[in-house]
């Protein structure tokens, strides 16, 4: 057997001195994790907190950048309603108690 042949590659020599690639072997393969289903966080209108608390609160608590969350804002105070973000059940609640306790209103629906 050749000593630099590829790992994953047997050199098998035939009896007159050739030599011809064998089967390969594969890697084991990683088990995949599921993936969860979709859940929408969606912030509704706030006519009580000032419009710079709101975007401050959705900086503080999510994923979303200044920019982002006052787009959100801004959909939610002229159309009511806005898909703030896209995640999975479990941290779609969470949102829910988190935006609560800072006396704003979002709510979860799946997606």
């Amino acid at each position: 057997m050749s000593g630099e042949a590829d790992k994953r590659t047997a050199v098998v020599e035939d009896g007159q001195g050739a030599s011809s690639d064998a089967a390969t072997t594969t890697k084991p393969q990683k088990p995949r994790a599921k993936t969860l289903p979709p859940w929408k966080v969606l912030l509704h209108n706030d006519d009580v907190n000032e419009m710079l608390y709101v975007i401050e609160t959705i900086t503080m608590l999510t994923p979303l950048n200044r920019a982002e969350a006052g787009a959100r804002m801004l959909e939610a105070h002229k159309k009511g309603l806005t898909l703030l973000l896209t995640t999975h059940r479990e941290r779609a609640e969470l949102y829910v108690g988190q935006f609560a306790s800072r006396n704003l209103t979002v709510t979860v629906e799946a997606g």
